[in-house]
């Protein structure tokens, strides 16, 4: 399996909302593994979206404090419990920054071969599942920093 290259920030395509999958075939259990793969070679390996590989469709990777795998079509109860904790992207590996999420999320959908998938998490596994379900609605992990973070975020990577 060939690692992919990681879309970076500025692509456009990140903020475009991802497409439902409709076929547990083949070329779907291609992805997740190209998708794994590629998660897995990256810096920070926690977690990866099918949109961050070129890939506009509901798939996300996670492999994080001895919990790995894949969610096609997630979707995400949120725990009320909110905590504050560093964050960052594969997108735009190497900055780090503080980010509200919940503390804890059940994710449900499927597996590549279409059974049905639920991950329980806490901490920072839960925090993994949000930012990577918010890679498949289009919206970066910056766009839920206040504007003046958010603009610091921007200057950073700009000088990098």
């Amino acid at each position: 399996m060939v690692v992919r290259q990681i879309k970076m920030f500025s692509d456009p395509s990140l903020r475009s909302v991802a497409e439902p999958v409709a076929s547990f075939d083949r070329s779907l259990r291609e992805l997740v593994k190209s998708l794994t793969v590629t998660m897995r070679a990256g810096s920070g390996r926690a977690g990866l979206a099918a949109p961050q590989i070129g890939a506009p469709v509901r798939v996300i990777a996670f492999d994080f404090d001895g919990k790995a795998g894949h969610i096609v079509n997630p979707r995400l109860e949120l725990g009320k419990q909110r905590i504050v904790a560093d964050e960052a992207c594969l997108s735009e590996p190497g900055v780090w920054w503080p980010l509200e999420r919940s503390f804890s999320v059940v994710a449900r959908g499927r597996d590549a071969y279409g059974k049905p998938v639920t991950v329980r998490a806490l901490g920072m596994l839960a925090r993994v599942l949000q930012h990577e379900v918010d890679h498949l609605d289009g919206i970066l992990f910056i766009d839920h920093l206040p504007a003046e973070d958010r603009e610091r975020f921007l200057a950073k990577i700009s000088t990098s």
